[in-house]
């Protein structure tokens, strides 16, 4: 990864993955035009609207990252790499259902723009075309790989549904909850890259305990940034996770370590559906003090930590400018602000 040394690590970072990115843009273009060809108009203004709305197609990127580091990254990968970028979009309309969110990236969220049917059908077709698209172009394995981490993505979603209104849930449980709805997914793109470029098993396997971390520690982050990120930057509201009571890292953290004054007093504020609303500063206060924020972020690092000191494995095979790009997106999940 060869830039000027004047730029800022995260600007060197977006030079060396644009040409990735904007052949993961060209591609999700071209594949859309044809798979909606005949398709209902307002599908397609969903998609394009929805599909296209932003986004750091990370997922995708670390396909093509992936199946670098295997020797192989042509235009095959690229239309397999989209299909990881189809999955997350469409959980993202279903999200913003489910949550009634009205913003998605700082602009009106599909279901806000368009309608629920309309944004749970967009969401419909995208996974479909997903699955069609790893199915026909990474083979059986691939689409096993693929499905299992999908299936992880509802039971995650089903944690924590069943642990919504548990205040004493546990790391263990969190993490659990963090492996099936986020971080499952981000391994299945390093392993399906790297098998879909002709790797080993086993540089397969390293990959994907790689995408684990990465995926771990992405979502810590954005349960950092619900409390403390920038509204402009982010694109919503700070507080929404206290704010519908979710046990996320900082907040279990705070609670394992306060005193039983302060514990008392988050777990009053946490149950009763007013005094979450309206007692946000007063709850982020307590969870400062008892350094929940602070842990939660070393555990991000520690986690990072572990899974760019698995690419070692493959810093004598001559991919030192791959592996530096994803040290350095490892190290921008840790820094970034939206």
């Amino acid at each position: 990864m060869t830039v000027s040394n004047r730029s800022t690590p995260k600007e060197q970072l977006m030079i060396a993955i644009a040409p990735e990115v904007a052949k993961i843009e060209e591609a999700m273009q071209r594949d859309l035009q044809t798979a909606t060809s005949g398709c209902d108009p307002l599908l397609v203004a969903v998609l394009e609207y929805g599909v296209f709305n932003g986004g750091k197609r990370l997922r995708p990127l670390l396909v093509l990252l992936a199946a670098r580091l295997a020797s192989h990254a042509g235009d095959k990968i690229v239309d397999l790499a989209i299909a990881f970028e189809y999955l997350h979009a469409a959980t993202l309309f279903h999200d913003d259902v489910i949550d009634r969110a009205d913003i998605r990236r700082g602009k009106p969220s599909v279901n806000k723009a368009f309608g629920e049917i309309a944004a749970i059908l967009g969401g419909d077709f995208l996974h479909s075309r997903s699955l069609f698209l790893i199915g026909s172009l990474g083979g059986p394995e691939a689409l096993g790989i693929f499905c299992q981490a999908t299936n992880a993505m509802v039971d995650g979603e089903f944690l924590q549904l069943r642990n919504a209104e548990n205040y004493n849930l546990s790391e263990d449980d969190y993490f659990s909850a963090v492996k099936g709805k986020t971080a499952l997914l981000i391994a299945a793109t390093c392993e399906i890259g790297a098998l879909a470029g002709g790797a080993t098993r086993e540089k397969q396997k390293v990959l994907a305990e790689y995408g684990l971390g990465l995926g771990t520690a992405f979502q810590i982050i954005d349960d950092l940034l619900d409390y403390q990120g920038d509204p402009a930057l982010t694109g919503k509201a700070v507080g929404n996770d206290f704010q519908e009571g979710k046990m996320t890292l900082p907040l279990i953290l705070a609670l394992g370590g306060a005193s039983p004054e302060d514990r008392k007093r988050l777990l009053f504020l946490l149950e009763k559906d007013e005094a979450r609303e309206s007692g946000f500063a007063e709850a982020y206060a307590v969870i400062d003090k008892n350094e929940g924020f602070a842990l939660s972020r070393s555990r991000a690092e520690s986690i990072i930590a572990a899974a760019v000191a698995g690419l070692e494995f493959f810093s004598e095979e001559g991919n030192m400018d791959t592996i530096a790009i994803l040290r350095a997106l490892a190290e921008y999940v840790l820094v970034r602000k939206k």
